[in-house]
């Protein structure tokens, strides 16, 4: 039954997001314009883990946010733009059999665009435990932070800042 709960409640928040979805890009007119109703916009990540309690806290206090719990297994934070969610493997194993290893990602990257770079890595200095790259102006324009959560997922902090 929770189960269900919760996949509806993903289908309420991406439906939700679907609604208030603007395109950022720049276009001729003024302000952000919808986006085609063809085009599928991602609003919600989550990351399926051992242990819900312990990655919901880490990111509690990195993102400086409550989560929003619907129960044990699941765990959500609407940060604005995006929803970074979190479910538990036990749960997972029970809706679909075999599609996940908790722990494993070792090929995407959560990426979260904050104000200042730098004030996040002192600030953050005691919380985060395994560091991947200290502050550092990327090529591209932008300046980052890395970082692994607990079940080693990179993370990277950004903020855009004019190329060197």
């Amino acid at each position: 039954m929770r189960t269900s709960v919760v996949c509806a409640q993903f289908l309420i928040l991406g439906l939700a997001a679907a609604i208030v979805a603007f395109d950022p890009r720049p276009s001729e007119g003024s302000g952000p314009q919808p986006r085609s109703t063809n085009t599928p916009t991602l609003i919600n990540t989550c990351l399926i883990t051992n242990d819900v309690n312990r990655l919901a806290a880490f990111y509690a206090r990195v993102l400086q946010m409550q989560p929003h719990k619907a129960d044990e297994s699941y765990v959500d934070f609407r940060t604005g733009t995006g929803v970074l969610a979190l479910f538990s493997a036990e749960a997972q194993e029970k809706y679909i059999p075999g599609s996940t290893m908790p722990g494993q990602n070792h090929s995407a990257i959560l990426e979260f665009r904050v104000s200042d770079v730098d004030q996040e890595y002192a600030r953050l200095h005691d919380v985060v435990k395994q560091w991947v790259k200290a502050p550092t102006t990327q090529p591209w324009g932008t300046r980052s932070i890395y970082f692994r959560d607990p079940d080693g997922n990179l993370v990277d902090f950004f903020a855009q800042v004019a190329p060197q």
